[in-house]
């Protein structure tokens, strides 16, 4: 069930973040600043749609999606993707597309924080949040 994510979360560890911004074409200077924010990212849910929220002193983004259905993406590295948002195994698994090009983000909670596994082709990230 999405409830278990439903809730605020700050970041709080960050691993291999800058090489997986790199991997995904991200300019240096968006990556920088990338590297030094701790977003907050806060999860909903709204009748049959999951909200996710992504606030930091760099640029908000917000997303609402209907699990399993794919919907257009606009990233905070400005990308637009096709993506889709499945619950796997109590994971929030999310896929965006673009240019031929895909990359996955797997959310799971562990010992009450939200884990969050970034994968583009060999490059593998991991951010940790706890709940704010």
């Amino acid at each position: 069930m999405v409830d278990a994510f439903c809730a605020t979360w700050k970041l709080v560890d960050s691993e291999n973040f800058d090489e997986y911004m790199k991997a995904l074409g991200v300019g240096f200077a968006t990556r920088q600043v990338g590297n030094v924010t701790k977003p907050t990212v806060i999860i909903s849910q709204e009748g049959d749609k999951v909200v996710i929220r992504t606030q930091s002193t760099f640029k908000n983004t917000e997303i609402s999606f209907k699990l399993g259905e794919e919907f257009d993406e606009a990233t905070a590295d400005d990308r637009n993707c096709k993506s889709t948002v499945t619950l796997e195994d109590d994971k929030l698994v999310h896929v965006q597309k673009w240019d031929g090009k895909e990359t996955k983000f797997v959310r799971e909670i562990k010992d009450g924080k939200m884990i969050m596994n970034l994968t583009f082709e060999d490059v593998h990230a991991v951010r940790s949040y706890e709940k704010a």
